[in-house]
């Protein structure tokens, strides 16, 4: 595997000859470890003889002995090159760990690729990997009656993502791609062989009679397949959309990692395909590679003309067998309503339920007053809040079949025309 290009310059800062290079190359496969990739003890133990059969002569041979020890993945490469550089590095190591100690701001949610993939995971695994022989300091016990209070795990499902802090956020993500996955499943016009007596297998039952030149027939029975329906996922990416949509593409990966058939889109002012992006194994890569591929993330938004193209271009690749189509958007056009009704009417005859997401529903006073959302409305089998964890938990008990309660948006057109 060629990794991308490494300093060639000065060694390693610990000597062979001072007994430290195998205590610190066991730390640094815990911190890869602990950051996501997958090294057990036999790995550390190649790695350490790799370079005590090599010697040190050079950083680039110290680097390629540990990259082939380690590196098992193709999309473990890049965290392991931004692990190494970080680590073993002579010079500049304390500005270095103090930038990472120092609160990092949240950066734009625009085409801003500094940050690259797994650098937050890496940074937490590096900073947490310190000398585990310390005992922790004694501090006074204090008991809290929580019997009248809500428990604090419950009030971070309820938190909206865009009022969550940097670590709420990542703690945010690992929920996301924890949680138990929409278990809805389609009957198709195919079949499969069944122990339980559903349904007769002529074919079946004179092949196997055949084996026994005719003297035995017993019967074989076959059932309807039951597949997973395609998910296709519209969202939003304009400036009053971004935040929400970039944590809800971290559920998007883990379904994509479980499904076959997951189709995401990302739409501004235009219709971008990102399912090939999402397929990556690394979340935080997939998530670079979506940003990458977009032209205008927190741009405008033209919902209309991009649900046109999609009807277009997409609609009969993608919307087949029963597809369940989630749109992501708070329904705010910037361009005629006309358009966009009749898309979202072409959209909703063409696939089986359609499932519209609106972060604008966390606000208890919330009308449909708005053009868009008038014009939507009628269109959609369900109409959702997407603001935080409890509202993603809400939406995979829903596709997995669990009722619709709360979900109906007939109920905001009798509000409006009351």
């Amino acid at each position: 595997m060629v990794g991308k290009s490494v300093d060639r310059t000065a060694v390693s800062p610990i000597a062979p000859s001072d007994g430290k290079l195998a205590d610190n190359i066991v730390f640094f496969a815990r911190a890869l470890r602990r950051a996501g990739m997958r090294i057990g003890p036999a790995a550390i133990a190649d790695a350490i003889d790799a370079v005590t059969l090599i010697g040190i002569g050079s950083r680039s041979e110290f680097y390629a002995a540990l990259q082939c020890t380690f590196v098992k993945r193709h999309e473990d490469q890049v965290l392991f090159d931004e692990a190494f550089n970080l680590f073993w590095r002579s010079r500049d190591l304390v500005q270095k760990m103090i930038a990472l100690l120092s609160p990092v701001a949240p950066g734009r949610q625009g085409g801003d690729r500094a940050r690259r993939a797994g650098e937050e995971r890496l940074r937490e695994a590096l900073l947490a990997g310190g000398d585990d022989s310390r005992s922790p300091r004694d501090e006074p016990e204090i008991e809290v009656d929580a019997r009248h209070t809500v428990s604090g795990r419950e009030l971070f499902r309820k938190t909206d993502f865009a009022q969550m802090t940097t670590a709420e956020i990542a703690e945010a993500r690992k929920a996301l791609s924890s949680l138990i996955l929409p278990m809805d499943r389609v009957r198709t016009r195919r079949f499969r062989a069944a122990h339980r007596p559903v349904r007769i297998d002529p074919r079946a039952t004179m092949r196997d009679a055949m084996r026994f030149g005719g003297e035995l027939i017993l019967p074989r029975f076959r059932e309807p397949r039951l597949v997973h329906p395609p998910l296709v996922v519209l969202a939003d990416i304009s400036g009053s959309m971004s935040q929400y949509t970039r944590i809800f593409l971290h559920f998007l990966h883990a379904l994509t990692e479980q499904r076959q058939r997951v189709h995401t889109f990302l739409f501004g002012t235009r219709l971008t395909n990102v399912t090939r992006q999402m397929r990556h194994r690394d979340p935080d890569e997939a998530l670079d590679e979506c940003v990458a591929a977009v032209n205008d993330w927190s741009g405008g938004t033209r919902i209309g003309e991009t649900l046109h193209e999609f009807n277009r271009r997409w609609s009969r690749r993608v919307l087949g067998q029963g597809a369940i189509v989630l749109l992501i958007t708070d329904g705010l056009e910037r361009d005629d309503t006309a358009e966009l009704e009749v898309e979202i009417d072409r959209l909703h005859r063409s696939c089986r339920r359609l499932v519209w997401l609106n972060p604008l529903l966390r606000f208890d006073g919330f009308e449909a007053r708005a053009r868009g959302v008038r014009a939507m409305l009628p269109h959609v089998d369900e109409f959702r809040a997407v603001h935080n964890l409890e509202s993603v938990a809400e939406l995979v008990k829903s596709l997995s079949g669990q009722g619709a309660q709360g979900a109906d948006p007939r109920r905001f057109l009798h509000m409006r025309a009351a």
